[in-house]
């Protein structure tokens, strides 16, 4: 299969030199995934990137990888009662109907002024991760009023992972915490099950236009997949606040990422 890559670099080149950095990117991003109950697709992207692959066919891979490795993360916390199935299942059904919204918005809204919001929204988490820790025995209060605000949360989730391209986890997991009152490992593994039917929905999608990379899919996922409950072990052992502590980095270097990709976005072609 003719891969789709930005430089002159042919498919048998790329297969000799990238299955090592392959693997250590999925254990990387399955590490990631258990850690913070996020997709990993913020490590996953850029990287495949690096080792020739265009934008599209980098999300489009980083999808399909993502898929194991949020069934993997959601039974790894499930096995050990730190999911929520019916908020999982609430903020799946916003997610996949957002991000629908924020494709049909994609090209006919200003993404600044969201863009910049976004990045205030994610400054504001930094800072709140700091001040609430959130305690293990904590649950979400499922009522009819919290069943619709899962919901809303789910959708604006999905409109922004449209427009933007940012993943659910960086998302939910602090509002999950500090809105709905879920502990720490609550809310990473609940994200992880929301995560599960937008990555099949969009790897379907993605394999009907061609845009997936089988084998670095593979490569990623499988090796995530081992990694992933490695990171489960170590949210259980560290306290909420460290968690939150390194959290609060993680969404530092998504801000940054997504500042540095803004800024040559708006550069002038040459």
């Amino acid at each position: 299969m003719t891969r789709d890559l930005e430089s002159n670099t042919t498919p048998a080149d790329a297969a000799r030199h990238s299955a090592v950095a392959l693997i250590a990117l999925g254990l990387a991003a399955g590490y990631l995934s258990g850690l913070f109950g996020v997709g990993g697709g913020i490590v996953v992207v850029p990287a495949l990137m690096l080792l020739g692959f265009s934008q599209r066919l980098a999300a489009g891979t980083s999808v399909a990888a993502i898929l194991p490795t949020a069934v993997v993360g959601a039974v790894s916390y499930a096995l050990s009662g730190n999911v929520d199935w019916i908020a999982g299942a609430l903020l799946a059904v916003g997610v996949v109907g957002g991000a629908q919204i924020g494709t049909y918005l994609l090209a006919r809204i200003p993404k600044t002024p969201l863009f910049w919001s976004f990045i205030a929204f994610l400054v504001i988490t930094v800072v709140s991760l700091w001040i609430v820790v959130p305690q293990r025995d904590d649950v979400i209060a499922l009522n009819p009023l919290t069943a619709v605000a899962l919901c809303i949360v789910g959708v604006i989730t999905g409109v922004l992972s449209g427009l933007l391209g940012v993943g659910g986890g960086i998302v939910v997991v602090p509002v999950l915490m500090f809105f709905f009152g879920a502990s720490d490992l609550v809310a990473k593994g609940t994200s992880l099950l929301m995560m599960v039917p937008g990555s099949v929905s969009a790897t379907v999608g993605n394999a009907r236009r061609r845009n997936i990379d089988v084998r670095a899919a593979a490569f990623v996922g499988i090796t995530a997949c081992v990694a992933s409950p490695l990171g489960l072990l170590t949210a259980t052992a560290i306290t909420p606040f460290w968690s939150n502590v390194a959290f609060s980095v993680l969404i530092t270097g998504v801000a940054i990422q997504l500042l540095v990709k803004h800024r040559k976005s708006r550069r002038p072609s040459a």
